[in-house]
């Protein structure tokens, strides 16, 4: 026995909910279903930004928005016109939800809680009639006369359109492929770097705003960057990752960075404050007199790396010493070897072709009654978030022109 829908979304996350929901608000009529792979529903929803829920961010300008996203940003600029990070924060305050804004611009629930989502989408699909089916893992999907066949384990559905809002899941990529789709191979985004070095050995917590740059390549990004017991992380480095993602993979994450600790400062700029402070404070000793805002720790572990002894006193730093210290502070060279990834925020840049897709209805090129959600695209972005209002967005626009 077939199951009839007008509507069939497969995958319960967050593209999947806001879809549904938005489809219905805009047409009571309609019979909707969300299918599920897994046991529960939005899953990623609930441990994304440490379980508070990064819904969105406060950049309202559709050009600035799009800054963010390493690929879709050319695609995504149209979309941003039609439902942009205020649309999202209306959105969920007809909703009952009220979001705020942190210092960085992020915003979340001012509950603090992804459970608030969770309970506003599922509290939205009951009310309005929605489906929701777990444990339909999705075994085939092919095209019978006007309407799409949908077997799972278990059940088959029929519907006249199809939504595929699945994030990053191989099994439906390769079935997309046996319809022609192009998939651009899926690579990690949003990953941090193992580092072994003695210089930051001691030192995970510590933290600096820096400019990092990557060795022969143009990637460079400034931001915070974390010192951790296994490398390198914090926004700076994961914004390397994510613009870097095709690159670095191509380097088997074996790579060479430049940290300049003193961010916009160059080795003039240092060269110059160190030279007046060998001058003014010429009996301290230079390992306990941190400058540029640096930790002590920091200040201490690039001291010894120059080749500087922690007795050592201004007067006596040797031009070469001096020069040493401008080099570790302006441009430390690190060798990176290997990555980690945080599995529950993962990232992938991958999936669909953006030139197969009619980014003002998300709707496949290539089939009727095909569209597309979230990020089975090969749309991502850094963290903060963006890859959430890529969700918002084009289930929106699915919705809209469904």
């Amino acid at each position: 026995m077939n199951q009839n829908f007008d509507i069939i979304i497969v995958g319960g996350g967050a593209a999947g909910f806001f879809t549904a929901i938005n489809c219905v608000e805009k047409n009571p009529k309609l019979k909707v279903a969300i299918l599920e792979r897994g046991a529960e529903v939005l899953g990623k929803v609930r441990i994304s930004g440490g379980g508070r829920c990064n819904v969105t961010h406060a950049c309202f300008e559709p050009n600035e928005l799009v800054k963010f996203y390493p690929r879709g940003e050319k695609e995504l600029r149209g979309s941003f016109h039609q439902f942009c990070s205020g649309d999202t924060i209306e959105w969920f305050e007809n909703h009952g939800v009220e979001l705020k804004i942190e210092a960085d611009g992020r915003m979340f629930p001012i509950s603090n809680s992804s459970q608030t989502i969770i309970d506003c989408f599922l509290a939205a699909t009951k009310k309005l009639g929605i489906a929701v089916l777990t444990g339909q893992s999705v075994q085939s999907i092919f095209r019978k006369e006007a309407f799409w066949k949908i077997e799972t384990q278990s059940e088959n559905y029929l519907t006249e359109k199809l939504i595929l809002a699945t994030g990053s899941n191989p099994k439906i990529w390769d079935l997309l492929h046996t319809f022609g789709h192009a998939i651009v191979p899926p690579v990690p985004s949003l990953f941090t770097f193992n580092i072994k070095d003695a210089r930051i050995k001691e030192l995970p917590g510590v933290a600096a705003p820096v400019k990092v740059k990557v060795k022969d390549t143009k990637l460079a990004s400034t931001g915070p960057l974390l010192i951790t017991h296994w490398g390198m992380s914090g926004p700076a480095i994961l914004k390397l990752s994510a613009w870097g993602a095709r690159i670095l993979h191509d380097k088997n994450y074996q790579f060479t960075i430049y940290v300049n600790w003193l961010n916009d400062s160059t080795p003039e700029d240092a060269e110059k404050i160190l030279k007046e402070t060998k001058q003014d404070h010429a009996k301290k000793m230079v390992s306990k007199n941190a400058l540029f805002g640096l930790t002590n720790r920091l200040w201490e572990s690039l001291v010894l790396a120059s080749s500087i002894t922690p007795e050592t006193k201004w007067a006596d730093l040797s031009k070469t010493q001096l020069q040493n210290l401008v080099q570790q502070l302006t441009n430390g060279t690190f060798q990176v070897n290997g990555k980690s990834t945080f599995k529950e925020e993962f990232v992938t840049a991958g999936g669909i072709d953006l030139k197969e897709i009619n980014f003002k209805t998300m709707k496949s090129k290539l089939h009727e009654n095909l569209y597309f959600a979230g990020e089975i695209v090969n749309i991502d972005a850094i963290t903060g978030g963006f890859n959430f209002q890529n969700a918002w967005t084009s289930g929106f626009i699915v919705a809209n022109s469904i």
